[in-house]
């Protein structure tokens, strides 16, 4: 029994002293971390230093990120549904890019923006019902703006901005702006562009409801990329000097997060006023009255929304 007991002792004794040993090279290890951890800090830093000279160095500045979304079901002999055999599907389609110049003395900023989504809904049991996709929200943008530096936040500038639909009824209605004012770029990533000086043109195959006029343009675009996260904002708006019915106005919000090589998530909304579109879509209707003018259209905001997988350039 005594020699039991003395080596049990042996064994305890020599457990805890590595146990002990163990926890004091634990400690070593864990106080090692804190000026490690301070290190990486410090190099983010400095990289992120270079980085911020890098993006402030005059020249061109390209990018482009989109986002797909898609959703395609079918059924066979689903009573509980009107149409109990059926395929259906919704495709939809969003790029933005970019191209812009900055030089010491004038900056020219160019960008585009395309949001195209199909959507069908084929009945087995109907010979003649459509089975294709149609196009839904359609939407085309694309703006150039050059302007000369009179110091680091104010230039004098010329503004060209289109837009219209893509799929069907291309330039049917098309606006055209051609300005020229002042803008303003308070942050790095923000444009604010005031042109009291503008025309709006309007081109439609039928003209009834579409008319040109001089105006304000005002476009506010805020881009920005933190890390994975990719963010763009653009509100264009233009303001009619003959009447307010002439006027219109545009806002498109785009985010994309990416998760892994360039592919992640992405959202992109639009909201849209314009009374003369609203009065065309009247007009259209059946058993539209002969007299109805534009202002007895209500000019109801327009919406459309993508959500699905985002690719970044």
């Amino acid at each position: 029994m005594k020699k039991l007991f003395v080596v049990t002792l042996a064994i305890f004794a020599g457990t805890f002293t590595y146990a002990q040993d163990d926890l004091q090279k634990a400690e070593e290890l864990k106080a090692m971390i804190g000026p490690k951890t301070d290190s990486i800090a410090a190099i983010q830093g400095r990289i992120d230093a270079i980085q911020g000279e890098i993006d402030g160095l005059p020249g061109w500045r390209k990018g482009m990120f989109g986002t797909i979304g898609a959703n395609l079901a079918g059924s066979k002999n689903w009573y509980s549904q009107g149409i109990p055999n059926n395929s259906s599907g919704n495709i939809g389609i969003t790029l933005n890019g970019f191209a812009n110049l900055d030089r010491e003395k004038f900056f020219w900023r160019n960008s585009g923006n395309i949001n195209l989504q199909w959507v069908k809904l084929d009945n087995k049991d109907i010979d003649t019902d459509d089975d294709s996709f149609n196009g839904t929200t359609d939407v085309f943008n694309i703006t150039s703006l050059y302007g000369y530096k009179l110091s680091d936040k104010f230039a004098i500038s010329a503004l060209g901005e289109y837009r219209t639909s893509f799929i069907s009824n291309f330039n049917d209605p098309g606006y055209l702006d051609v300005g020229v004012g002042a803008t303003w770029t308070p942050i790095t990533d923000m444009v604010v562009v005031i042109h009291p000086l503008n025309y709006n043109f309007v081109f439609a195959k039928d003209d009834a409801a579409y008319e040109s006029s001089t105006g304000a343009k005002i476009v506010v675009d805020y881009t920005r990329q933190i890390g994975a996260v990719n963010f763009k904002t653009n509100f264009s708006t233009f303001q009619s000097y003959k009447s307010g019915d002439l006027s219109n106005w545009t806002w498109i919000n785009n985010f994309g997060y990416t998760l892994w090589k360039g592919i992640g998530v992405g959202f992109e909304f639009g909201l849209r006023g314009n009374r003369q579109e609203a009065f065309a879509n009247a007009l259209a209707q059946p058993g539209a009255a002969a007299n109805l003018a534009i202002g007895d259209v209500e000019n109801t905001t327009q919406s459309y929304w993508l959500f699905g997988l985002n690719y970044s350039l």
